[in-house]
């Protein structure tokens, strides 16, 4: 039954527990895995309370699922920043290529994310400290 926020509880339920089937997760391993407190996915599951942005992309990412589908199981609007058709991999240097190719050999998503995040903070840092643009 969708509230009046547009959430329907018994799609997102479905979604996430199709997720924790497929990886073969308890509630609280997910939970866990994705940063939340212990009973988080049990909750979500249990009471079919909408979870929080938050909580969709850390499930998302501890899945390994694309973070704009969890948001519109769970009733929110895409974000742009997700949208990975925006992007033309063909466009990029063959040093960009090669860069991403090491980083999608890191099977676990959460430590994918933390790699990718240090990456990018080291690019920035790096033309912060040499005054260069960065983009």
């Amino acid at each position: 039954m969708r509230d009046h926020t547009g959430y329907e509880p018994e799609v997102f339920v479905a979604f996430l527990e199709g997720l924790l089937t497929e990886h073969n997760c308890s509630y609280r391993q997910a939970s866990l895995g994705a940063g939340l407190d212990p009973g988080a996915v049990r909750r979500l599951l249990k009471t079919g309370a909408r979870p929080s942005t938050d909580s969709c992309i850390a499930l998302a990412h501890y899945f390994g699922a694309p973070p704009n589908t969890m948001l519109a199981k769970a009733g929110y609007q895409p974000r742009a920043y997700y949208d990975l058709s925006l992007a033309d991999p063909n466009e990029y240097a063959t040093e960009v290529k090669a860069v991403a190719q090491e980083l999608m050999k890191i099977g676990d998503p959460a430590t994918r994310e933390r790699v990718c995040a240090a990456v990018v903070r080291l690019v920035r840092e790096m033309f912060t400290l040499t005054g260069a643009p960065a983009s």
